[in-house]
């Protein structure tokens, strides 16, 4: 059986483990609460979003190797871009795939027009805005920059993202979003990027927590008097 001294010790290891772990046990707690009660589609924006879409087929489109293309075509796409048809070529140019004439960039109508291709039509536009640079904390984060940033009369204050350089639409944020994004951050412990499960802080507070654990079953064992009564009869 173990000693007093040694119980006080498991029992003072336990209590101070729980008080410094016990903000983070919550937000692992109310996190996961709110995750697994609440529809991944709904924060994805799926009810905003035209799920109907259909691309728009185009005819009379250029052959892309007639394209002036420095190292030869990698990789292509097709875009609609307020109704004309655009090649986006190897993730860096866009050419009008009717003329070959080369784009530098949309314009605030041609990603309004994209926007609303993608977005139920019901929504009512309050402004955009072009955004060159975000910091890793931005909703709009790893994302192809400059992009124009639509933003929509909702109570959830929708914002949906167009990429500037190749007219695609990119995603809808809203305060549903921000809120599983916040959540996300404090249930993986990435201050930085928010999608890293592999860092130290993580790690660390994860081994305290199973020791924590651990050290909760042991003062179970060395103060239940049923383990004490079972232990001085077989010492008879």
């Amino acid at each position: 059986m173990i000693n007093r001294h040694t119980a006080l010790k498991i029992r003072k290891t336990h209590r101070y483990l729980g008080l410094f772990l016990g903000i983070q046990f919550l937000f692992w707690t109310i996190s996961g609460l709110y995750f697994s009660w609440t529809d991944i589609d709904d924060i994805h924006g799926d009810h905003y979003k035209n799920l109907d879409r259909q691309p728009k087929a185009f005819k009379n489109l250029i052959n892309p190797s007639q394209l002036n293309i420095d190292n030869g075509i990698q990789t292509i796409d097709l875009r609609d871009i307020n109704n004309t048809p655009y090649y986006w070529i190897n993730q860096k140019w866009l050419f009008n795939a009717l003329n070959g004439n080369p784009k530098s960039g949309i314009t605030e109508e041609e990603a309004l027009y994209v926007a609303q291709s993608y977005l139920k039509n019901n929504l009512e536009v309050t402004s955009v805005e072009k955004i060159e640079a975000v910091d890793k904390h931005h909703e709009y984060r790893e994302r192809l920059l400059p992009a124009y940033v639509i933003s929509y009369k909702t109570d959830d204050v929708l914002k949906a993202y167009v990429s500037v350089a190749d007219g695609q639409f990119q995603t809808v944020k809203h305060r549903r979003w921000r809120w599983f994004d916040f959540l996300w951050m404090t249930h993986t412990m990435d201050y930085e990027s928010r999608d890293n499960f592999n860092t130290t802080v993580l790690r660390a507070f994860s081994l305290l927590g199973l020791i924590t654990v651990l050290s909760g079953f042991l003062l179970w064992y060395t103060s239940s008097p049923t383990i004490r009564n079972i232990l001085k009869r077989k010492n008879k």
